[in-house]
């Protein structure tokens, strides 16, 4: 069928196609098959799944590999490395969201679920914003890696103000201008409860829906990294949307594998660091430098995976036997306090 052959932004549609195939068939086993019932992923569970999306994300980029060449193979390796190692600090802010608004861990499966659906649509639109002013304008890629080395310099020097959910603007409006109860109701984002007024049953959203809402604007700050990142290894925009989201897709497992753990990934942000100034410069290398040749994948993807593998490296050696840090105790005193004055802003 020819529509199958027919070029969609530089790639063939049956790429595409096979792609979202892959994606609609992981999320639907995941929802429908591993999850039909609310419940507390194992640790155990979770590294096993991980190891999963892990292997499906390989074989997939094997698949590119030997379907459109070396270099392609190895752009999406090198944007998928990136975007896996993002994704470590991804958890961190993912636990404290989630302890803020006092969410159980069997609860917290469902929400990062339909927070990556959101995700892949989100990342969708910003990649094929990005790849529409690549097009246009070639030089907005010195701006992406000029963004890049600034945000690792800064990276190297940020200290590890933990983020404040209840100071968020959003968390504020959306408190303002919706209804939302004071508890959970299970798994549920909306409920209906009496209007205090009238007595008449409203629609209300629960805390699980504003995480929801807070993981994913949290996800937007970190696109706003990964997403140049990946646009300054290629402009193909199968392999930058790919890469991105074949990471994404184990989020889900990586946070149950990691979140009592993360702390032990402490220095891994100055190996990110590293590899954002490197990614950025070389792009001004490539068009400078080497007078427009194309800065070799193979190098690229070599640095990168070094650096990520011993900042993981070195990090779980500097922390070896260091105790986890207290984090907002989920059901405290202040957070319950915070929860309830969000919940009374609108009645």
């Amino acid at each position: 069928m020819e529509f199958l052959a027919a070029d969609w932004l530089g790639t063939p549609a049956w790429f595409w196609l096979s792609f979202l195939g892959l994606v609609a068939a992981l999320t639907a086993f995941d929802l429908g098959f591993l999850h039909k019932e609310d419940r507390e992923m194992e640790i155990a569970e979770s590294f096993k799944l991980t190891g999963f999306y892990i292997l499906v994300a390989l074989a997939f980029g094997a698949w590119i590999w030997s379907e459109r060449g070396a270099e392609p193979g190895m752009q999406y390796f090198t944007g998928f490395f990136i975007e896996k190692a993002l994704s470590i600090d991804n958890v961190f802010v993912i636990s404290l969201i989630f302890s803020f608004f006092a969410i159980p861990a069997k609860y917290q499966y469902r929400a990062l679920l339909w927070g990556i659906i959101a995700v892949i649509v989100l990342r969708g639109i910003m990649i094929a914003g990005g790849a529409a002013l690549v097009a246009e304008a070639y030089w907005v890629l010195y701006i992406f890696a000029a963004f890049l080395i600034a945000t690792g310099i800064k990276m190297f020097f940020a200290g590890d103000k933990p983020m404040d959910v209840a100071s968020n603007p959003v968390v504020r409006w959306l408190s303002t201008h919706m209804r939302v109860t004071k508890e959970l109701h299970n798994q549920h984002f909306f409920v209906k409860v009496p209007d205090e007024k009238t007595g008449k049953l409203v629609t209300a959203a629960t805390p699980l829906f504003l995480a929801l809402v807070v993981i994913n604007l949290a996800d937007l700050v970190f696109a706003v990294d990964s997403v140049p990142a990946i646009f300054a290894i290629t402009t193909d925009t199968f392999i930058v949307y790919t890469s991105n989201i074949m990471a994404i897709l184990g989020l889900r497992a990586l946070y149950f594998a990691l979140a009592a753990m993360v702390h032990r990934f402490h220095y891994l942000k100055y190996a990110l660091a590293a590899v954002l100034v490197f990614i950025g410069t070389k792009i001004f290398v490539a068009d400078f430098v080497l007078g427009g040749d194309k800065f070799p994948p193979a190098v690229s993807l070599g640095v990168t995976a070094a650096l990520i593998g011993t900042g993981i490296g070195y990090s779980l050696w500097k922390t070896r036997g260091q105790p986890e840090p207290e984090w907002p105790a989920k059901n405290d005193a202040a957070t319950r306090a915070q929860l309830d004055d969000l919940a009374d802003n609108k009645t």
